[in-house]
């Protein structure tokens, strides 16, 4: 990408690192565990714990004994690459060689195959299905980036927040009305005040 803007000096508040998970998509929660991007990067996951709680956030299970550390650095690695290749939709810039091919090569690992199980209760889901090695982890994350880059619906749904404090990515929903900002609650009753804040100052001057 090109030189980053340069964005409001704004204190980084607890509410700044909290973890995200109305991004659209897989891949789109994972990139938005870094706030702020491109300038005055935030990180939301930098330990352990919080890849914990992110997991949990986006319904991703790790089978008991993985590699937490490594698995973190995994998952820094893989949202830096996802987001070179996701932001490419909205500005045009060329993504590294590299993102993509680490993309590729985490998506290449085959995802877990669904089971059943009959029991004296009926059928149900077989236990253990939702435990996921790091390997299968990560290519789920990797293959929900490559569907989102080559579903051209969806890729027309991505945006990036208006907030220049903010600029999260996310998806659009599918109908009804485009969103401005990645989230009313936070980015678009922020812009507001501002707005108010801005007409008030006006107003008094004149």
């Amino acid at each position: 990408m090109g030189a980053a803007p340069q964005a409001p000096r704004t204190r980084v508040t607890a509410r700044a690192r909290d973890l995200r998970f109305d991004a659209g998509s897989l891949s789109l929660n994972l990139v938005a565990t870094v706030g702020r991007r491109p300038v005055g990067p935030v990180e939301r996951m930098g330990d352990v714990e919080r890849l914990a709680a992110w997991c949990s956030g986006v319904g991703l299970t790790p089978a008991p004994g993985y590699e937490a550390e490594a698995l973190l650095r995994s998952l820094h690695a893989l949202r830096d690459a996802a987001y070179d290749i996701a932001s490419s939709l909205l500005d045009g810039h060329r993504p590294s060689p590299a993102s993509v091919d680490l993309v590729n090569g985490l998506a290449a690992c085959e995802p877990p195959v669904a089971r059943l199980e009959l029991t004296p209760a009926g059928v149900r889901p077989a236990p253990g299905g939702d435990l996921l090695t790091e390997d299968v982890l990560l290519s789920m994350v990797a293959r929900d980036l490559i569907g989102l880059v080559s579903d051209a619906s969806r890729g027309k749904r991505l945006t990036m927040c208006a907030s220049e404090v903010c600029r999260m990515l996310y998806l659009n929903p599918a109908s009804g009305r485009a969103r401005q900002w990645c989230s009313m609650r936070r980015c678009g009753n922020n812009a507001k005040a501002a707005a108010h804040r801005r007409r008030r100052a006006a107003t008094a001057e004149g």
